[in-house]
């Protein structure tokens, strides 16, 4: 097997891995400074989990679809 891809994909993945925590951060200190009412990390925490969790199940579920199309067309090999 190839290691380049290994090696993209490990650091594409710390790379957005570290932009999204940093970004999160960001805006909630942002809210801390700004007028709007004071949330509390673990709301923010609790938002982005749920939309990392839904992101992951329409991954698998498109990774699924993918499949199951590969296969009904014949494409496999």
């Amino acid at each position: 097997m190839d290691w380049i891809p290994i090696v993209f994909v490990t650091f594409k993945v710390l790379v957005l891995g570290t932009g999204m925590f940093f970004a999160v951060k960001w805006h909630y200190d942002q809210g801390k400074k700004g007028k709007r009412p004071e949330r509390e990390l673990r709301t923010v925490l609790r938002g982005a989990a749920k939309v990392a969790a839904i992101f992951l199940v329409l991954l698998l579920v498109l990774g699924f679809v993918t499949f199951t199309l590969v296969r009904k067309l014949g494409m496999e090999y």
